[in-house]
């Protein structure tokens, strides 16, 4: 299975898609998808580095909306968004690496999403590899 994602905008939210050989890829895939639905992160050269650990989680699924909203925390609380990441298992769960960007040194392409909804949420092994579909509100 080859590395992907895609986003889907909608009215109300947007709705992204990932896809990877591996669960920690799935991840990965799914944090640059969600910072493409607002920002141009192509030409972007991260400034910093931020690392988090996720204690193991109950499900896949939780451990991809923790990531996903220390994504959010980070724009809230340090300016930042991440163009790169790194998911690590470790034995009391996952150690994550954000190279991150400061925002105003991107464009902004789409309204930041404030918060990953439950609804549609899947995130499960597909075949070869892992997908993921999560909606977010905008």
């Amino acid at each position: 299975m080859q590395v992907g994602h895609r986003s889907v905008p909608r009215d109300t939210d947007a709705r992204i898609e990932a896809w990877a050989p591996t669960r920690e890829g799935c991840v990965a895939e799914a944090v640059v998808a969600m910072v493409e639905t607002f920002a141009d992160i192509r030409a972007a050269r991260p400034s910093d580095v931020a690392t988090f650990e996720v204690p193991t989680e109950d499900t896949d699924e939780d451990l991809l909306v923790t990531v996903l909203g220390e994504v959010l925390c980070l724009l809230d609380t340090a300016d930042v968004v991440p163009i790169r990441v790194d998911l690590e298992p470790v034995e009391e769960g996952y150690d994550v690496r954000f190279e991150v960007v400061e925002i105003d040194r991107l464009t902004l392409v789409g309204a930041i999403p404030s918060g990953v909804a439950a609804r549609g949420l899947t995130f499960e092994p597909d075949g070869d590899g892992w997908t993921c579909r999560v909606t977010l509100d905008v």
